[in-house]
C-alpha cells in the first residue's frame, strides 16, 4: 500500500512550506498560478496544494527566469512540452498498431 507522500502528484504542501523549501515568495507562487504557468489543487477550504511534481515545475520556472525569460514565455514553454508528450504518445501507438497489423517490423526498443 502506498503512501500519499509516495506519489509525487498528491497535493500535499501548503503555500507556505512549498515558498520556505524553495526559498521564494509566497506572492511568486500566487503570481505564477495566476498567471496560470503552475496551478496547484486547491484543498476544500480554497487553499492552495502543491505536489512534489509541480514543486518541480516551480524550480524549472525559477531557473527560466533567472535566465531572463517571461511567465508568458514559461507557460508556453510548458504548453508546447505537454502537446509534444501527447503528439509523442500519439505516434507511439500508431507505430505499434501497424507492427501489430504486419505493416512495419518491429523495431524494438529506441535506441537498440
Amino acid at each position: 500500500m502506498g503512501l500519499p507522500i509516495d506519489d509525487e502528484y498528491a497535493a500535499l504542501f501548503t503555500v507556505g512550506q512549498v515558498a520556505d523549501m524553495l526559498r521564494v515568495q509566497q506572492a511568486f507562487l500566487r503570481r505564477i498560478d495566476s498567471q496560470q504557468v503552475v496551478s496547484p489543487r486547491r484543498s476544500t477550504g480554497g487553499q492552495r496544494r502543491y505536489s512534489r511534481n509541480e514543486i518541480g515545475r516551480i524550480q524549472q520556472v525559477v531557473g527560466m527566469m533567472d535566465e531572463g525569460m517571461t511567465l508568458p514565455a514559461i507557460r508556453r514553454i510548458f504548453e508546447l512540452q505537454h502537446e509534444l508528450a501527447e503528439l509523442t504518445r500519439e505516434r507511439d501507438a500508431l507505430a505499434a498498431r501497424l507492427v501489430e497489423l504486419g505493416h512495419l517490423p518491429d523495431q524494438g526498443p529506441k535506441g537498440e
